[in-house]
């Protein structure tokens, strides 16, 4: 490959990239506490004994595995080389624990939604990613995919016939028809509260609150176990990835097969609808078959609970990795469509008046103000739950086509919102997410200070976790499930930003689409090097820039850059300054000899370029990229 070497000194040493370092260490130690008050030996998490009394419900497996799903993702971009083997080992102990609750059959779960296993399964891709020469990975990888190959007599979820998953919650043991485990009822909760009705046409129910009635709770039940125990849901577009990870592992065409005709099966549903995109099938194929016809009121659609904010993920992610090993454009109309659809039933509103389902991703809004918002939701009575533009998706999708409509997307939003884009709000939510604008602004140049200000805050939300984690003492064997990924003091967020170049993953089954990796090229292994620390700058069509920075004052460091996530793109060339001048000189108290540099440029033609940074170093690069050049997969230098 390609290999050059940085001579140029920094004159001082980057805030930003003796931040990074610094985050870096503090992560590394952040598992500590964390396994020694959470886990058992065997790194089970300690819990009350559901293998002995019961497990309650469909519902939770995917928040166990969540408590550590970072952690992998971690290790890709340079955490410490434990963080590997941690990391399988607690996905490891998760899956007994599971398996002992009866919730995991074949190391997979039973069958529930895949909102919520898409979000667990990040966990296993990055695991894959991160260990791709891993016999145990593949083969997992290979058995989950086929659960939807409908191949597999145990797990018979696809008919082929109809390009459809038959079932909304699906899994190791096929389609799990209906919707509760136990008798069908739908009471009241305080926590489901701010979602609504799932259904808004049952005799006797008209709010929310209607639903303490035990009467009406089983018409509801009755209605949800009728209505979404059967047929296919626009969710399960979330299936792409589990597939797309074995076709990226193995490079077995059936899998790249199976993911272009399901993707395409709902891309011509869409296109039927004016590219508005159904959200439940039955099990004839037919749009609508349980709901009288309607395009709307599936599980996890567009009515109940979350609208287009799970609607947008699953079209983004389908057409992402359908995109992405086929090679045909036509797939990201499917997340435009949706995005569209919804943007043009925006209005302005004030904010004080929206009763917003999901407030705690839009902390950046003003008190007060009035916003332009649209509606995440569509039900009998027309579009409702008005809340703020989020930028997770047109964000991903810019983040792969680098088209102009995508990016007058994102202008879109920023140019109809009063938040001040340029603001790193001091928050984390479970998405580990939701700081897009200000790195958006910042790749536009109208926010130079963001690289310290996030990763200053990253910092910062990990040592109040740390906190959070030593003065914790609940029962942790009668705790939520929610607690232990609470309290997961490992963020990601910054670091896929500034190093990649990229969006954090969508945390529904969001691959790592993403414009540069790194690998440590003594240590053979994926991340960053030690003490290296790295900035894309800024991003272009077919190009970006790319600040290195070796903070050791001793150690040589040499860093591999990898065009793509997967290797899809291939660097054309690369442009550098070298020096012309002298260094360091001579010893004495007088300042360095002024530096001369001399651009270079090379021709690179590969999926690799290597740096070596010698101790004290910087180099700035300009990397021009041929985009998806090259067949994806999970490739290492050293295949």
């Amino acid at each position: 490959m390609t290999a050059i070497t940085a001579t140029t000194p920094y004159p001082r040493l980057p805030a930003w990239a003796a931040l990074q370092r610094r985050l870096f260490d503090l992560l590394d130690a952040a598992v500590d506490p964390f396994l020694d008050k959470y886990t058992a030996p065997d790194g089970a998490l300690i819990w009350r004994d559901a293998a002995r009394e019961g497990y309650p419900s469909r519902d939770g497996a995917d928040d166990f595995y969540e408590s550590f799903g970072n952690w992998p993702l971690y290790y890709l971009l340079g955490g410490g080389d434990r963080l590997l083997p941690l990391s399988r080992r607690q996905w490891d102990a998760v899956t007994r624990q599971l398996t002992s609750y009866g919730v995991l059959r074949r190391e997979y779960e039973l069958g529930y939604d895949q909102f919520h296993q898409s979000e667990s399964y990040l966990y296993f891709y990055a695991l894959c990613l991160a260990d791709p020469g891993n016999a145990v990975l593949r083969e997992r990888a290979e058995r989950f995919a086929g659960f939807y190959l409908g191949s597999d007599p145990e797990a018979p979820n696809y008919d082929r016939q109809r390009r459809l998953i038959r079932a909304p919650h699906n899994g190791a043991g096929g389609p799990r028809w209906g919707f509760f485990l136990n008798e069908p009822s739908y009471g009241w909760s305080a926590g489901m509260a701010r979602y609504g009705l799932p259904y808004h046409d049952l005799t006797g129910i008209s709010s929310y609150n209607d639903l303490r009635d035990p009467a009406l709770a089983r018409r509801m039940g009755a209605a949800m176990e009728e209505r979404m125990g059967r047929g296919d849901v626009a969710g399960n577009l979330c299936v792409t990835s589990l597939v797309t990870n074995a076709f990226l592992l193995t490079g077995d065409q059936r899998y790249r097969d199976w993911v272009v005709e399901y993707v395409d099966a709902w891309l011509a549903r869409a296109q039927a609808a004016s590219g508005l995109l159904p959200d439940n099938v039955g099990l004839s194929g037919r749009v609508g078959e349980y709901l009288d016809g309607k395009w709307y009121g599936g599980l996890y659609g567009w009515t109940w609970p979350h609208g287009y904010y799970n609607i947008g993920y699953a079209a983004l992610d389908a057409a992402l990795n359908a995109f992405l090993i086929s090679g045909e454009e036509r797939f990201l109309d499917l997340p435009r469509r949706q995005f569209d659809a919804v943007w043009e039933q925006g209005r302005e509103m004030p904010v004080a008046d929206l009763e917003m389902s999901l407030p705690e991703h839009f902390a950046a809004q003003p008190p007060g103000a009035v916003e332009f918002v649209v509606p995440y939701r569509y039900g009998d009575h027309g579009w409702f739950d008005f809340q703020p533009m989020s930028t997770r998706v047109p964000a991903g999708l810019w983040n792969v086509t680098e088209a102009d409509q995508d990016r007058e997307r994102l202008l879109a939003i920023r140019a109809r919102s009063s938040a001040d884009w340029r603001r790193v709000v001091p928050m984390r939510g479970k998405e580990d997410a939701d700081h897009e604008p200000a790195w958006l602004a910042y790749l536009c140049g109208d926010n130079p200070d963001y690289p310290e200000a996030i990763l200053g805050q990253s910092y910062a939300q990990a040592s109040r976790r740390l906190d959070q984690i030593r003065g914790d003492d609940a029962d942790i064997t009668t705790v939520h499930i929610h607690h232990w990924q609470d309290a997961n003091p490992i963020t990601t967020e910054a670091l896929v930003q500034l190093t990649t170049g990229s969006p954090q993953i969508i945390y529904n089954g969001g691959l790592l689409h993403c414009r540069l990796r790194y690998f440590d090229a003594q240590r053979r292994r994926p991340g960053l090097p030690a003490d290296v620390a790295a900035l894309v700058t800024s991003v272009e069509r077919g190009g970006l820039h790319l600040h290195l920075v070796n903070t050791s004052g001793f150690t040589g460091r040499t860093v591999i850059l990898q065009a793509g996530g997967f290797g899809e793109h291939r660097f054309r060339q690369v442009a550098f300054p070298e020096r012309a001048s002298d260094y360091p000189g001579a010893i004495g108290n007088g300042p360095p000899p002024a530096l001369r540099t001399e651009p270079r440029t090379l021709a690179v033609d590969g999926r690799y370029l290597q740096v070596a940074l010698p101790a004290g170093s910087e180099l700035r690069l300009t990397l021009a990229i041929d985009r998806y050049a090259g067949a994806p997969g999970y490739h290492t230098p050293w295949d």
